[in-house]
């Protein structure tokens, strides 16, 4: 859930920046009030797109965090597991790592 939400924001946001651009663009070639106006709709766009980055970076924060107090939880709970699976990916990780010399 949290992956598919993160994609969803992360297309939002590389939208908004590619309208904002296309308004900077647009905006150079204008002068007066349409281009104040023109730049203030894209100043507007990168604010939105700046909120929903610190959202998805506030929400990758919280869920990590649950991960770590859930991990923390199963490890407690089962001692001799956690050491056991710590074991295994150790002696995995030695053995990748011996046959790669």
């Amino acid at each position: 859930m949290l992956e598919s939400n993160l994609k969803v924001i992360n297309s939002d946001v590389k939208t908004l920046v590619k309208d904002a651009q296309a308004l900077f663009q647009a905006a150079s070639a204008l002068t007066g009030e349409k281009a104040e106006e023109a730049r203030n709709r894209g100043m507007r766009l990168l604010d939105t797109a700046l909120v929903k980055a610190q959202g998805v970076q506030a929400s990758a924060v919280a869920a990590s965090q649950e991960m770590a107090a859930s991990t923390e939880d199963y490890v407690k709970l089962n001692p001799w597991r956690a050491l056991a699976v710590a074991a295994g990916v150790g002696l995995l990780a030695g053995v990748v790592l011996n046959r790669k010399k």
